[in-house]
């Protein structure tokens, strides 16, 4: 064996510039321990990823370069190691870069995009030669190619990718591709954890020089990710434990959970409250909210109305029973009928319409943002992306909360993970925490007299469909319709979707799970 590599693959939190340096130096000093001589950590792994306007104020740059400092000081004692620290640029602020740090000081800075006359970055660890990568974009073959015509004999790349459904696949595919182009073995180190709206997977990742997966860490967990890099007649060889590839359903329910998780906490929250309606997107939610912090921090309240139907309480209810959380019912009649009497003198007569519908979902809005207020509780939207992309929410009503689990996520993709948790009990939450009654109910927000999804929207395998090609894929109304969908359907979607663009700048924030979310998909 020549060297051992160390990727620390760990969750980092946005613009803690010091507890994240702290985490790296432990990294690097139990790696050290461990006999590793280089240590990768991710892409911004000093400041975490979308600091966004922060990154614009001097005393953001100065904490994080105080942090790389930190780094260096306590590292200096490490003899014979090498550590890669992600950080923003100083001078570009917004632009990424990396520091290679050994024993006391910083021996090689590499920015992100490089410039041309630079074209590589190359240091020395151990007996290697090590080409540096800093994000994995477009150019990331020619800057392959520039650091072995360089002498690298190896590439790191440190990268921050965020999640979506497939991206894995696409990743391993094209980071393959690019170490067996550029004939040289590559080491990627990637982050772990949500930050905002995004997450990310880790699967940090080793590849031979003919492009084959030598090793990958596990997804959705912290772990310090170990490659022994030998020396053969044909060049290194890599050599790591390979986690298990896992179904899509699996990796998109652990990014939701993960997200939420870090969200809740990274922001100061200890609990969640939500309004369980007895409905398949409260369920699903209710269902996260306890993977991802357990039983005894989930409040859940319903709240009829006179349109609300028996069996949704006794599935509301015995969903709260399965999965052990706190279940407080409050009827929402004697507000509804005092708005109704207060303002009919205003109405003029008029018919009741979606107006009376949208005053019942703003009663609930009001009883859970006091809850929230009163006992501290985050309050969890459970709107999906079709709702959403379409507006049948109601503003100030059903929007109501500080971060929306669902919103990203179709309503058929609801309905399959309904059944898959079902089926499975990743995070000791609880087995078969949905009733079947929720999951084979005919959708409905119950604000009138039979009222189902279905009176305005199309059915949701062809609404879903239109707006994962709409919205997903970019494609055109006349598009769309050339390929099978009728134009009918398209027309009413797009024109939705344009007409509920206010709703959806003022809706809570949620995790992203897919290429294109609601809010890159304007026009």
């Amino acid at each position: 064996m020549v060297f051992k590599i160390a990727v620390a693959q760990l969750n980092f939190t946005t613009g803690d510039s010091a507890g994240n340096a702290r985490r790296i130096i432990d990294a690097a000093r139990a790696a050290h321990a461990q006999g590793a001589s280089l240590l990768l950590t991710p892409q911004w792994s000093v400041c975490g990823f979308l600091a966004e306007d922060a990154s614009l104020r001097p005393s953001f740059i100065a904490a994080c370069d105080e942090a790389v400092a930190a780094i260096v000081r306590e590292s200096a004692g490490l003899q014979g190691m090498t550590i890669v620290v992600g950080h923003p640029a100083g001078q570009t602020q917004r632009a990424s870069a990396a520091s290679v740090i050994r024993e006391g000081r910083v021996i090689e800075t590499c920015a992100r995009p490089l410039p041309p006359a630079q074209g590589h970055c190359v240091f020395q660890a151990a007996d290697v030669r090590v080409g540096l990568v800093v994000g994995a974009d477009a150019g990331l073959q020619g800057q392959a190619q520039r650091a072995r015509q360089a002498g690298a004999e190896l590439l790191a790349l440190i990268d921050a990718a965020p999640f979506h459904i497939g991206g894995d696949d696409e990743r391993e595919a094209m980071l393959g591709q690019c170490a067996r182009a550029a004939g040289l073995p590559l080491v990627r180190a990637h982050m772990v954890g949500g930050q905002g709206e995004a997450v990310f997977e880790g699967r940090s990742l080793a590849f031979g020089a003919d492009g084959k997966l030598a090793g990958r860490a596990r997804g959705f967990a912290e772990q310090t990710f170990y490659v022994d890099v030998a020396r053969a007649d044909t060049g290194l060889r890599l050599a790591a434990d390979t986690a298990p590839a896992r179904g899509r359903d699996a990796d998109l329910w652990d990014a939701l959970v993960m997200g939420l998780r870090d969200y809740v906490r990274k922001n100061g929250f200890k609990s969640v409250l939500l309004g369980l309606s007895g409905g398949i997107d409260s369920a699903l939610v209710l269902a996260l909210a306890v993977d991802a912090l357990g039983k005894e921090q989930i409040r859940t309240v319903m709240m009829p109305s006179p349109y609300t139907a028996g069996i949704s309480l006794e599935d509301a209810r015995e969903m709260a029973r399965r999965l052990g959380v706190r279940h407080d019912e409050i009827s929402i009649r004697p507000e509804f009928e005092s708005f109704k009497q207060s303002l009919a003198p205003l109405f003029g007569g008029k018919p009741e319409d979606t107006t009376e519908e949208n005053l019942q979902s703003r009663i609930r809005g009001v009883m859970l943002m006091a809850l929230s207020n009163k006992h501290g509780h985050l309050l969890l939207t459970t709107g999906n992306k079709s709702e959403c992309a379409t507006g049948y929410c109601t503003l100030y009503g059903d929007t109501c909360g500080g971060f929306a689990p669902i919103k990203d996520v179709l309503k058929t993709t609801v309905f399959r993970l309904a059944r898959w948790r079902n089926a499975h009990d990743p995070h000791g939450g609880g087995a078969d925490p949905i009733p079947e009654r929720i999951i084979t109910r005919a959708p409905s927000a119950e604000l009138r007299p039979g009222q189902k999804d279905q009176d305005s929207l199309p059915p949701y395998e062809l609404l879903d469909a239109i707006i994962e090609g709409y919205i997903e894929r970019g494609m055109g109304i006349a598009e769309l319709a050339a390929s099978g969908f009728s134009r009918d359907a398209v027309e009413q979607m797009a024109r939705l979707f344009k007409a509920s663009e206010y709703k959806r700048l003022q809706s809570a924030p949620g995790t992203r799970v897919t290429r294109r979310g609601l809010e890159l998909s304007y026009g």
